[in-house]
């Protein structure tokens, strides 16, 4: 079985997640490097242990989430499509089942919120997991925060945890926000398309989804 491990030895998809990064920060865009990556992968590998998903498909989410931002590389527009046809190419090379490599694909392919929807339940954790993501260690350059509202709402979030409680049937978004740099409004302003989907990914899952920024329940 291919594993996580295999993927992050990859000196070609090393090259893709930082030069991606790269040209994503000269358009403006917030990190989605190697710390992203890496960060989306543990969370939807633990999801699916969670949910008592087994090992194998725990791996696939992993891979999929470490993946699921190279097509930036090319370009933003459609980056979740191009990332699947490259993902695919490298987990071919690497010996991955093909059967897998689909499963894997499919779940890229789908993860973002204006042309993807959760179909699988690997596709489901990528989407939470990706949309999760919201922290001050994401802007690259602090002086953006008085402009840019995406740089000002990730440099006001402090902490972000993705709780999947398996008996209540629920995954709680729990984010704490310096409203003296940004407002809750201004949140959701630019976060409530992602937390739509993260909703539909949640139901997915068979779970329900909650956010509670500051401790208080929005959602």
């Amino acid at each position: 079985m291919i594993t996580l491990n295999d993927v992050k030895q990859n000196e070609k998809v090393a090259l893709l997640i930082s030069k991606a990064d790269e040209f994503l920060g000269i358009i403006g865009y917030t990190e989605h490097g190697e710390r992203h990556s890496s960060l989306a992968s543990n969370i939807a590998y633990n999801i699916m242990i969670r949910l008592g998903k087994g090992e194998k498909r725990a791996q696939l989410a992993a891979i999929a989430a470490y993946l699921h931002d190279i097509g930036n590389v090319i370009n933003r527009d459609y980056h979740a499509q191009t990332a699947s046809i490259i993902a695919m190419n490298i987990l071919d090379e690497i010996g991955m089942e093909y059967s897998d490599i689909i499963e894997v694909i499919a779940a890229i392919g789908n993860h973002d919120e204006k042309d993807g929807s959760p179909i699988s339940d690997i596709c489901a954790a990528v989407i939470l997991a990706d949309k999760s993501d919201v922290h001050q260690s994401r802007v690259r350059n602090p002086e953006f925060i008085k402009t840019d509202i995406h740089d000002r709402v990730n440099w006001a979030a402090k902490s972000s945890f993705l709780r999947v409680d398996e008996v209540k049937k629920k995954v709680i978004l729990e984010i704490k926000i310096d409203t003296s740099v940004s407002s809750v409004m201004e949140y959701f302003e630019i976060f409530l398309s992602r937390m739509v989907v993260c909703r539909r990914a949640a139901e997915f899952l068979g779970l329900k989804f909650e956010l509670e920024i500051n401790g208080y329940k929005l959602l």
